[in-house]
């Protein structure tokens, strides 16, 4: 009898589970809603700015490590500069350059001290970074790669912390 009300309530968790769990927009639906959104005069600014000469330089240099960035393997770097372009409200990071480009290694918002070894770098020191993510906007000329993972001369100065919430 007990066997039976577990087996019950198994299949009771598993069909609510596959009942309400989150359904991705079809296709067509997000097709329709980036349409939307293009309209706006936010995404027209950013249509403008995406086939002008400055976007389309970010966006090829934002393709030029795609293939690292979503492998998560090494990437050397020199750092170029300890201070992001003014007006940047991307945190704590610094400019560094990749195959001869420069970007943006962003690692967010200082809440604690788990940057302080990132502030030990100087400018030309060489650097080995991980990312998960490379992004870009208007308001930056340059790719923005979320620093993850930051290595010099053997040692790893960052390392950012999984998050707790699971997302």
């Amino acid at each position: 009898m007990k066997k039976l009300i577990y087996a019950l309530i198994l299949l009771l968790v598993v069909v609510s589970g596959l009942v309400f769990a989150p359904k991705p927009l079809p296709a067509a639906e997000m097709k329709s809603e980036l349409s939307k959104w293009e309209a706006t005069p936010d995404g027209m600014r950013f249509k403008k700015w995406e086939a002008s000469r400055e976007g389309k330089k970010v966006l090829a240099d934002a393709a030029k490590i795609r293939k690292q960035i979503s492998a998560f393997t090494n990437m050397e770097a020199v750092v170029t500069s300890l201070s992001l372009p003014p007006g940047s409200r991307l945190g704590l990071g610094v400019m560094a350059r990749i195959d001869g480009e420069d970007y943006i290694i962003s690692f967010g918002l200082e809440e604690s001290n788990e940057f302080q070894q990132l502030r030990s770098l100087k400018v030309n020191d060489k650097i080995i970074i991980r990312s998960n993510n490379v992004s870009y906007a208007p308001k930056y000329s340059y790719s923005i790669i979320s620093g993850d993972y930051v290595e010099r001369d053997g040692k790893i100065i960052y390392k950012r912390a999984p998050r707790k919430d699971g997302c």
